[in-house]
This record gives structure tokens, C-alpha cells and sequence, in this order.
């Protein structure tokens, strides 16, 4: 696991001096807001309620979300209790706050794809495609700020892409039973 830990705070160091630069650090410090407490998320899921047409959508984008925050952040984070590596990488500089939770996985990469996944597959792509760049966005900018590693947010972006799929597959058997139900 050694070599694993060098990789990411290499990839993390390179970052920082490769990709940083001060017109680009306010962007992405907004980026990174939107997947607090996955509130963006939160809030497109409950316009998505909100619309009748787009009430299977929401419910799946809710189940979606609240199962990632069940696995992530109740479970994984304090299973592997991974310590953020602007506290152990020498030479990192973090560019937010200090965070509150441990690092694995990624929380807002995790929200973010679990719902973006869910947009994608139910939505026209002209939605499903911005939700999934802005997903990436958010996860690239727990890079750029320092707060995470890469694969905290590999791990975050599979698992929240991975819930995402099992949602909408329970969805997707729930809606055929009901109409082999009504036949």
C-alpha cells in the first residue's frame, strides 16, 4: 500500500504544481461548493419531484443519493478512516477549509455521480451530459483544492456510479413488474 500512497501524493503534488494557477482557484472553489452536503444535487432532485413527469426521475436521483451517503459517508469513511493528505503529504497546500470527515472515499464525488449517473440515464442528454461533466468537475476540484486523493475520488466516483446503476436496475424490474402486474 506504500506505493499507492506515493502515487496519489505525487498525482496530488503535480497538480498543485502543474494545474493550479490563481484565475482557476475561484472557480473551482465554487465547483467544490456545489457537492456540499450534496446540496446542488439535492436541490435538482426535489425540482425533479416537483414535476410530474419527472417524479420517478427524482425518486431515483433521492434513493440514489441517500443510498451514497449510507455507503460512503456513514460506512466507508469511518471503516477506512483515511487521514486527508494536506495533513500527511509534505509540501500540499490545501486551498478550502480543513474538512471534517476523514478522506475515503470522496463524499462529493460519491453525491455527485450517484445523482449525475441517474440524470444521465433518465434525462435527454442535453441534461444527462452537463450533469455528468459538472460531476467531474466537482471530483477534479477535491484534487485541485487538496482536500482529497485520487483515489478517494476513484473510489467515490465508482461507488457513486455503482448505486446509481443498482437504483435505477430496481427501478427499472419494479416498473416491469408492475406491468406485467396490470396486463
Amino acid at each position: 500500500m506504500e506505493w499507492l500512497f506515493h502515487l496519489d501524493a505525487s498525482l496530488l503534488l503535480w497538480i498543485q504544481e502543474n494545474l493550479r494557477v490563481s484565475w482557476l482557484t475561484p472557480f473551482f472553489k465554487q465547483i467544490t461548493k456545489l457537492g456540499n452536503v450534496g446540496w446542488f444535487w439535492i436541490f435538482l432532485t426535489v425540482i425533479l419531484l416537483l414535476i410530474p413527469k419527472q417524479r420517478r426521475t427524482g425518486a431515483m436521483c433521492a434513493a440514489s443519493l441517500v443510498g451514497s451517503v449510507v455507503v460512503n459517508n456513514l460506512f466507508l469513511k469511518n471503516v477506512v478512516a483515511r487521514t486527508r493528505p494536506y495533513e500527511v503529504v509534505e509540501g500540499l497546500t490545501r486551498l478550502i477549509e480543513k474538512q471534517s470527515d476523514y478522506s475515503f472515499p470522496s463524499g462529493h464525488t460519491a453525491a455527485s455521480f450517484a445523482a449525475a449517473v441517474i440524470l444521465f440515464l433518465q434525462l435527454p442528454k442535453k441534461y444527462g451530459i452537463p450533469a455528468l461533466i459538472l460531476a467531474v468537475l466537482i471530483s477534479f476540484s477535491r484534487l485541485y483544492l487538496g482536500v482529497h486523493y485520487p483515489t478517494d475520488v476513484l473510489a467515490g466516483a465508482v461507488s457513486g456510479t455503482l448505486i446509481a446503476l443498482a437504483v435505477h436496475w430496481i427501478f427499472e424490474k419494479k416498473k416491469e413488474k408492475h406491468s406485467e402486474n396490470c396486463e
